[in-house]
């Protein structure tokens, strides 16, 4: 996302008369010649000893019901459907997941591959690897899925939201419905469906007019997945017509840039100038006419916190003074966008994406709706980003005043798409990278990009 993001049994009732006591205590003998007591027996039995009360016969003279074999459990689910629904953690039951692109670090961090001490304290966040690989193997298998069997001229863009965010609720097995249970896990920000000159931040709202995925569109997915709030934000861009190859090849490439240069200890200037050198390298020819591939040059990669998409520290995609360093244990989303346009961005289009602010202010809230809707939000997205469709799908109506107010009141930020001229074609790929003591890894690297 771009920066700018217990069964009770019934007690039995004796009557007092002598052919009931008599069924109890035919049923203690019978459990006491089983080696049981007569509350640990089968169900089979409990049953026995019912019907002899009921009817006023002894277990003696009551024929013992056969008992129903056991079910056995089917074998764990070795594949994915189609469309995904099977929980990753049923595909990984020891819980050991896939492991990222493993990058050892160099020149003055080439000590940390061996060093004991690190090593020691990568076994430490051992839980948050594995949360983090959950999520990434979600994404993989959710956004390969889709590359495959979703996306396609023909398509709209409900039909592609929806059918990754119902796959990625599947397989964190985070439906999102329950309060409380979008913030263990599920979809880390609302899928964004950029088409053409928009390069970020859009994704349909439940009434926005159908928009139809066309042969001659340049499409940006981008998908997050969280597991406890360690999100994995990745994308890809999808284009139909083989002359726009050369616009991915170029942001594909500087994302691969970007992500090799990244480290420990590495000035957030270099990276930015290393990801320029390379994207304005490549050219690419649309109708005839060549356009120089330019970075965006206002959007930038970001760190992330749990629960928060944007963290303080932004990766430029241009050159520039910025000495801040990454550091040890931080989390990254390398992403770049290239552009035929004039590679400079502004807000267009209508808002969908919004996230209450990490620092939003304690402010008294004059409308019922805005103080109503900042409780479900809280209860259901924290401070994870959100769209109108979600609150739409949560039984939520009558909002927009509400909502309109928490952003007034500065509770709650608005990412409006973010766009080039009209006219342009844009570009995005991105990773999100763990710098561990150890190693660098590239947890969202797939067979795909």
């Amino acid at each position: 996302m771009a920066a700018q993001t217990a069964d009770k049994l019934d007690k039995l009732h004796l009557n007092g008369s002598t052919t009931a006591g008599k069924t109890i205590t035919a049923a203690k003998a019978r459990a006491e010649e089983n080696g049981t007591s007569e509350h640990d027996g089968s169900e089979d039995d409990k049953e026995d000893e019912a019907d002899a009360g009921d009817n006023g016969v002894t277990g003696a003279t009551k024929k013992k019901k056969k008992r129903k074999p056991k079910k056995k459990k089917g074998p764990a689910p070795k594949a994915q459907t189609d469309p995904p629904r099977v929980p990753i953690a049923q595909l990984f039951p020891n819980n050991q997941y896939p492991t990222g692109e493993e990058v050892e670090y160099k020149n003055d961090n080439a000590f940390r591959t061996t060093n004991e001490e690190k090593r020691h304290l990568d076994r430490m966040n051992n839980d948050v690897l594995t949360d983090y690989r959950r999520g990434a193997e979600a994404h993989r298998q959710v956004r390969q899925w889709a590359q495959k069997n979703l996306i396609r001229p023909g398509k709209s863009l409900h039909e592609i939201a929806n059918g990754i965010e119902d796959a990625t609720r599947a397989l964190t097995g985070h439906a999102g419905l329950e309060e409380g249970d979008n913030i263990k896990g599920g979809v880390g920000f609302p899928t964004g469906l950029s088409i053409n000159h928009c390069a970020a931040h859009y994704t349909p709202n439940t009434t926005s007019r159908p928009w139809i995925v066309d042969q001659k569109d340049v499409l940006k997915i981008d998908v997050g997945i969280h597991i406890n709030g360690r999100i994995v934000d990745s994308a890809w861009t999808m284009a139909f017509d083989p002359q726009y190859d050369n616009l991915l090849a170029a942001v594909k490439d500087a994302t691969n840039t970007g992500v090799r240069e990244a480290g420990i200890d590495v000035r957030m200037g270099d990276i930015g100038a290393a990801i320029q050198e390379t994207m304005e390298s490549y050219e690419v020819e649309i109708e005839g006419k060549t356009y120089p591939v330019k970075p965006i040059r206002n959007l930038n990669g970001h760190n992330i916190g749990q629960w928060e998409i944007h963290g303080g520290k932004s990766v430029p995609i241009v050159k520039g003074g910025d000495q801040t360093k990454m550091e040890e244990g931080e989390t990254f989303a390398i992403e770049t966008f290239g552009s035929t346009g004039k590679g400079y961005v502004k807000d267009d289009m209508e808002v969908s994406h919004y996230a209450k602010r990490v620092d939003a202010p304690n402010v008294a809230l004059r409308v019922s709706s805005a103080r109503s809707l900042l409780n479900t939000i809280n209860k259901n997205f924290g401070t994870l980003p959100w769209c109108r469709r979600y609150l739409d799908r949560l039984g939520q109506d009558k909002y927009l005043l509400g909502l309109n107010h928490l952003v007034q009141s500065g509770i709650v930020e608005a990412y409006p798409p973010l766009c080039d001229v009209k006219g342009s074609y844009t570009a995005q790929f991105e990773h999100t990278i763990l710098l561990r003591p150890t190693v660098k890894e590239v947890i969202s690297r797939g067979d795909d990009y």
